[in-house]
């Protein structure tokens, strides 16, 4: 019996796609789907050590199956890389027009372990073609503090938070909540010709996820945004060992910065409000986004434990973003809109108002 292991099951991520293109990945593994259940330590620790411990199938074909609104079933096949990893980045042929407001979108992926055929639901982000204001956030620290990403020190100081509490035990970024559901605008049910998920509503703006956080904690992260009602969207993690490029700072803003860049490349019509903290140089990264991409940064909002303490480099970050005349907004949490109204002297207008109301708690 020790050697009767889980059969392999693939692990969606979610999704996102526009009217021409659709990424998704996912990753096989020998394990069963986790359940973060409060329980003891020892029950705890236990099961987020099999989340780091984790046993990737290479060599697994995937295919991904699409149902398009007018009844056609398209298929792609794909195979897992040594870390398990697929990824489907595909081209829309016929193209996939977007519908009018966001919706998360169902696909079908299928495999064959030692139980024979398999297939599992996967998301995909669709934002409307209306919308023109969307958020890509940052999370660690930035909603949840993850101890994985400060250092090996980091690691050890947090080893309870990181390894023994459960989502619905962890706690949120203090007004991340109210700030992320302001910003989302509220959850939408669009018409049933686009097969929305109920399980994810959408909401009215689309969000998403950068992080340097290994994708060994995807499951988690997104049983913490369940858990405090944060708007769900893509994640882009990373894939990483113990070493010192994974706990370093000087991959981190490479990572973030990409990551950005291919969603603003994907969506060219959405202007984008950037979410970070102090931690691991989100400033200089977004600055340096904003600068590649004139016009297309809405705002940036950096939570900061000493706004007050910038570094040389955060200095120069902070004079970028002026200089384009992006809104910037630096504090120690989220209930400060008036703050921030203050703080960026311009007359509200246009899509930059409705970030405004945002921050404000108006909506």
């Amino acid at each position: 019996m020790i050697f009767n292991r889980p059969p392999t099951r693939v692990q969606p991520y979610i999704g996102y796609r526009n009217d021409t293109r659709l990424v998704l990945s996912a990753r096989a593994l020998r394990a069963s789907v986790p359940l973060f259940e409060k329980g003891g330590m020892v029950k705890n620790l236990r099961l987020m050590l099999s989340q780091f411990i984790s046993h990737e199938v290479e060599n697994l074909s995937v295919t991904l199956e699409l149902s398009l609104p007018d009844g056609k079933c398209v298929k792609y096949n794909g195979k897992t890389d040594r870390e398990g990893f697929v990824t489907f980045d595909v081209a829309l042929i016929p193209e996939w027009d977007l519908p009018p407001a966001p919706v998360w979108e169902v696909v079908t992926l299928h495999w064959t372990n030692k139980n024979g055929p398999q297939c599992v639901e996967g998301h995909v982000l669709s934002p409307g073609r209306s919308n023109r204001l969307g958020v890509i956030s940052d999370i660690d620290d930035t909603i949840i503090e993850t101890g994985v990403t400060g250092g090996v020190r980091s690691v050890l100081r947090n080893w309870r938070r990181l390894l023994a509490e459960m989502p619905c035990e962890r706690i949120a970024a203090p007004g991340a909540d109210d700030f992320y559901h302001s910003l989302s605008g509220g959850k939408l049910f669009p018409a049933n010709k686009y097969e929305p998920s109920e399980k994810i509503p959408a909401t009215r703006r689309p969000f998403f996820y950068i992080s340097s956080s290994p994708w060994n904690l995807y499951s988690y992260l997104i049983a913490f945004m369940r858990a405090k009602g944060l708007p769900l969207g893509p994640l882009l993690l990373r894939d990483w060992g113990f070493n010192r490029s994974t706990f370093g700072k000087s991959s981190h803003g490479a990572h973030k910065r990409d990551a950005i860049h291919k969603i603003c490349d994907m969506y060219p019509g959405i202007r984008f409000a950037l979410i970070g903290d102090d931690t691991q140089a989100d400033l200089p990264a977004y600055a340096e986004v904003v600068e590649q991409n004139p016009g297309r940064i809405a705002a940036v909002f950096i939570r900061t434990l000493a706004p007050d303490q910038l570094s040389p480099q955060e200095h120069a970050a902070k004079s970028i973003i002026q200089a384009a005349s992006v809104p910037l907004w630096l504090a120690k949490d989220y209930s400060v809109g008036q703050q921030f109204l203050n703080a960026a002297g311009f007359t509200p207008g246009g899509e930059t108002e409705q970030i405004i109301r945002a921050v404000e708690h108006e909506e």
